[in-house]
Formats: structure tokens, C-alpha cells, sequence
């Protein structure tokens, strides 16, 4: 066993993985204890295999897991956390948008006693306006709507000690949230704060339809509040059309007004279909999230690893 495992979860990272490497490569080599180097290839399409081969077969410390297709970011950082052998995990992104240096300060916490430290972003670097506003809206979104103590503007990079690992390992659900699932396990914890810089190559992996799935992901593995949402609406326009029943029997009986056209019934039919329909979106997600729970497939399939299990030899794997 290692004293320091670092995750890297990469797809299509070619333009960046050599700079990723060395920059890990210093501060590590700044440590006070073995290390290693975990990459865990998401079904990469570009060169990124290959230079991780090449690191790999170079360097002892550079080892990787090879997904036999994209299974997502979250399960790449699952995958890693799985085989991972460090007392002191570390997950950090390829893309170098999170600085590799902040991990001896991170490592510094764990020694004084925590036992997970995440950093805190105070400014986010080189994104537009419509991004930094949806990340500020989904992290405030996401504390109101859960129950749990998620902290606002934090990402995956952050630092677990071995025993958190444990615990993680064992939650194989399906709609991955890693942040919240830590957040869930407890242990001490406490926050380093950061600038978060541009990407340094390459573009983003997370584009606005992945960004609303990930956010529902969130939502839906740590809250129930929508589907009481959903009961709470349902209630309200029950009796919002009880009492428009009730008006529109009295004008039909004691008075003598009349309908004069169809345009208040069909904003009102329109209105209410809409609703209803939200309604059963809302159960719908969490309908599919247990249709994926019953199924039990496994989370990934490993095509290929490097260091994993074996020194020097190459394995496959089927995990469950």
C-alpha cells in the first residue's frame, strides 16, 4: 500500500495529459510518503490511451484503468476510489483547472486530523457569464432542494482519507453524485479556498445537457422535496378548481351571466395539463432512477489496467 493515491479521471485529455503528469509529478515528488499515480480512461477516442501507456511503461508510479467505453465522469472517479491503495486519496481533473499544488495544503489538513478536505472555489477563471451564473444557481438550488449539508461551490477535488474510501466503496447506486455521497458519509471535514483556473487545453466535458442531468442526478439521490413539491401542487390546484367549480355552478344557477367565449376554459385546461405533466416528469425521474437500481448491471467494465492489481501486467476485469 501507497501513502498517497492521486485519481485522475480523463476522456479525450491528449492535449493536456503530459502537463497534467508533470505538474503531479512535482508536487508529489514534494510528499512525504509513496505515491501513485491513478488515470482512469473513460472511453477516451483521442491519443489519451496511448500516452498513458507510454507514462505508464515509464514510470512506476503511473498506473490507469481503461474503461471498455464512456460510462461518465463520476464513474471514472468511482472506478478510481475502488483501486485506489493510498491511506490518503486525493481526485482531482486532467484539465488542470484545479491547481495540483493545493494538494500539499490538502495533505497538510489530513495530518492535522480531517479526515476529507475539499477546496472551495472563490473565483472561477476563463468561463462566461452564462456558466458561472448557472454553477452559482445550481449549487444554491441544490442545498435548498436536499437535505444534506453539500457545501456550496465545490467540485470533486479534494482529499479522503482512506477510511472515507471504505465507506464509498461500498455505495454502488447507480445516479453517481460523489460529492454528496461524501458529504452523507460525515468524518470530520473542512475546506481549502481557491482560484480556479482557465483550462489549459482542450474543451469541456461538462456542455449545459450534462450539466442539467448531473444537476438532477443531485437532486434526485439526496432529496425527496420535488416529489413532495409535486403532492403539495396537486393539492392546491384540487382545491383552486373545487372553488372554480363551485363559482361557476353559483353563476350557472343564480345568475344569469353566460360564457362568452372558450378562452378563460382553455388557458385553464392548458394550465393545469402542464402542471400534471410536470408532476409525472418529476415522478418519472425518480421512476427511472429505480428502474436503473433493479437492474443491477454494473457500474463499468474494465477493458484494461496497468498496475491495478498486478505490478507490471496488464489485466481485464468485469466489476461489478
Amino acid at each position: 500500500m501507497v501513502k498517497y493515491s492521486v485519481v485522475i479521471p480523463v476522456y479525450n485529455e491528449a492535449l493536456v495529459i503530459r502537463e497534467t503528469y508533470k505538474r503531479l509529478k512535482r508536487v508529489m515528488g514534494q510528499t512525504d510518503g509513496s505515491y501513485e499515480l491513478l488515470f482512469v480512461n473513460d472511453g477516451s477516442e483521442d491519443e489519451t490511451l496511448d500516452m498513458l501507456k507510454e507514462l505508464a511503461v515509464r514510470d512506476d508510479t503511473v498506473k490507469y484503468l481503461d474503461f471498455s467505453r464512456n460510462f461518465g465522469h463520476q464513474i471514472a472517479i468511482t472506478a478510481g476510489m475502488d483501486y485506489a491503495s493510498g491511506e490518503a486519496i486525493v481526485i482531482i481533473d486532467a484539465d488542470l483547472q484545479d491547481p495540483p499544488e493545493l494538494i500539499l495544503e490538502m495533505i497538510e489538513k489530513w495530518k492535522e486530523g480531517y479526515d476529507v478536505v475539499y477546496a472551495k472555489r472563490i473565483k472561477r477563471k476563463g468561463e462566461t457569464f452564462f456558466k458561472k451564473a448557472t454553477a452559482y444557481a445550481f449549487y444554491r438550488l441544490l442545498r435548498a432542494a436536499t437535505e444534506m449539508d453539500i457545501p456550496l461551490d465545490t467540485g470533486d477535488f479534494r482529499l479522503i482519507d482512506r477510511k472515507v474510501r471504505d465507506q464509498l466503496v461500498g455505495m454502488r447506486e447507480r445516479s453517481r453524485f460523489v460529492r454528496g455521497l461524501v458529504s452523507w458519509v460525515g468524518f470530520k471535514q473542512t475546506a481549502i479556498e481557491y482560484e480556479r483556473d482557465e483550462r489549459f487545453a482542450g474543451e469541456t466535458k461538462y456542455p449545459l445537457k450534462k450539466m442539467i442531468r448531473f444537476s438532477l442526478d443531485g437532486i434526485t439521490s439526496f432529496s425527496y422535496k420535488p416529489l413532495k413539491l409535486a403532492s403539495l401542487l396537486g393539492f392546491l390546484l384540487s382545491v383552486v378548481s373545487a372553488i372554480w367549480m363551485i363559482v361557476v355552478l353559483y353563476l350557472k344557477l343564480f345568475t344569469h351571466s353566460t360564457v362568452t367565449g372558450w378562452s378563460s376554459l382553455v388557458m385553464a385546461v392548458l394550465f393545469f395539463n402542464g402542471v400534471v405533466l410536470i408532476m409525472l416528469g418529476v415522478i418519472g425521474e425518480y421512476i427511472g432512477r429505480i428502474y436503473d437500481e433493479v437492474k443491477q448491471r454494473p457500474l463499468y467494465i474494465l477493458k484494461e489496467g496497468w498496475g491495478v492489481g498486478h505490478e507490471k501486467e496488464k489485466v481485464s476485469y468485469y466489476v461489478e
